[in-house]
């Protein structure tokens, strides 16, 4: 494998498919609960809701009416799609609790939602999260071979629109509805990339796309490499062959690569977790009635190796949930950008009409007890990325940076050992 096309597929990484906008959503961070009854039926009469108010009072419901009577009477086009009408409320309720993580799907957005985790959907192969600076979408990396990787879009690409439609204003799930689509069919992406004097357009090609959520190689001196872009159903299984191979290659030290990964499932970042951790928590939620609940390793797995995590301002949720682990528990040290700084769990509640919606319901904590929403997880080692050295001949700094940490840490642990002998 070449080494320097491995760090640049792995360097800005962050899926599409995570949602997290880019972060993720916390991708199945979030649990599933299944409502039965009709969607409407089922919100109306959910025992365990601790709601004592509700927005459908007679006012609000003569309100729509008098609206929809507006528009049926006044509005300059005939045709009305009453089921875009209806999700457009449905969306409103959600988006009216100014949360970014909560969000309304669509039967078809949710399917999209669901196949994402499995690491196969059909689109163009980008990874992309919202930026909090601008509140649209960046590329923060392509799939080795993908559509997106071939037509040539690249990280840190600025996405303005989509099939000619602004995109702004609209979530991440909604973006990615507009780019996703049948096999075979195209998509115009119009960005702005930083440096060119106009707004680029691209034709891109939809196709299925398998994601290799982890990439590794044998980088100088023993030093292991291993890339994670998201945490997703067939991650867990990955990472652990990742290590093998290294491991069969007489590992002595190891880089994990977390940058621009926006998390995913919480499942498969502990099972990974419990395969570096000492004994004890990996993470503890606590929900806004006080309670905990707590995932935790049972220590027999510890790494016994060095290590370093690289971590940058799109590392997010589940990235940060294994990162601050790592450092509260002083098994390695984390070097480059402060994360994103996403320390909420969600949870998906799909109705039997096909859609779904998902609401925070809890903040997540490090074993240390710190809260790191809005806030992330500072490095041991703040080291920006120099994008223009990067962008000229591929020298990547943070990724240096790390592997001049490990050599000194494999000397000083060799010397420790010819001093026994």
């Amino acid at each position: 494998m070449n080494q320097k096309d491995n760090r640049v597929g792995m360097l800005f990484t962050g899926m599409i498919m995570g949602f997290f906008c880019t972060i993720l959503l916390a991708g199945l961070a979030f649990l599933v609960f299944k409502i039965k009854g009709t969607a409407l039926g089922a919100l109306k009469s959910n025992e365990t809701s601790t709601a004592t108010e509700s927005v459908l009072t007679a006012e609000t419901i003569e309100k729509v009416k008098v609206i929809e009577e507006a528009i049926g009477t006044y509005y300059y086009k005939t045709e009305i799609d009453r089921n875009e009408e209806a999700n457009a409320i449905y969306k409103g309720v959600v988006s009216s609790l100014g949360d970014p993580y909560s969000e309304y799907y669509t039967t078809a957005e949710y399917e999209d939602l669901m196949s994402d985790t499995q690491g196969i959907y059909y689109g163009i192969g980008a990874y992309v999260s919202m930026d909090k600076k601008t509140n649209l979408p960046r590329i923060t990396g392509t799939i080795k071979d993908s559509p997106a990787e071939k037509i040539g879009l690249k990280a840190n690409d600025v996405i303005y629109e989509v099939a000619d439609k602004d995109i702004q204003g609209m979530t991440l799930s909604e973006v990615v509805g507009l780019i996703r689509g049948e096999i075979g069919t195209t998509v115009k992406i119009t960005v702005y990339r930083e440096g060119e004097p106009d707004y680029l357009d691209f034709e891109v090609t939809r196709d299925k796309v398998e994601a290799q959520t982890v990439n590794t190689t044998m980088l100088e001196d023993n030093i292991g490499y291993l890339g994670i872009t998201e945490f997703d159903s067939v991650t867990t299984e990955q990472f652990k062959e990742g290590m093998q191979e290294l491991r069969s290659k007489d590992m002595k030290a190891l880089i994990i690569d977390l940058r621009s990964n926006p998390g995913g499932s919480l499942s498969a970042v502990c099972d990974i977790a419990r395969e570096i951790l000492p004994k004890g928590d990996i993470v503890y939620t606590v929900d806004r009635d006080g309670n905990r609940e707590d995932y935790e390793c049972d220590g027999e797995k510890e790494i016994d190796i060095p290590l370093v995590v690289l971590v940058n301002g799109y590392s997010a949720s589940a990235s940060e949930i294994l990162s601050g682990a790592i450092q509260d528990y002083e098994v390695g040290m984390i070097v480059g950008e402060t994360t994103y700084g996403k320390g909420v769990v969600q949870r998906i509640f799909p109705f039997t009409d096909g859609t779904a919606v998902k609401l925070t319901i809890s903040n997540y904590f490090t074993p240390n007890g710190n809260d790191i929403n809005g806030v992330g997880i500072t490095p041991d080692v703040q080291i920006a990325l120099d994008y223009e050295k990067y962008n000229a001949d591929g020298t990547d700094n943070q990724l240096n940076k790390a592997i001049e940490i490990l050599k000194r840490k494999v000397k000083n642990s060799d010397s420790k050992l010819d001093d026994a002998a």
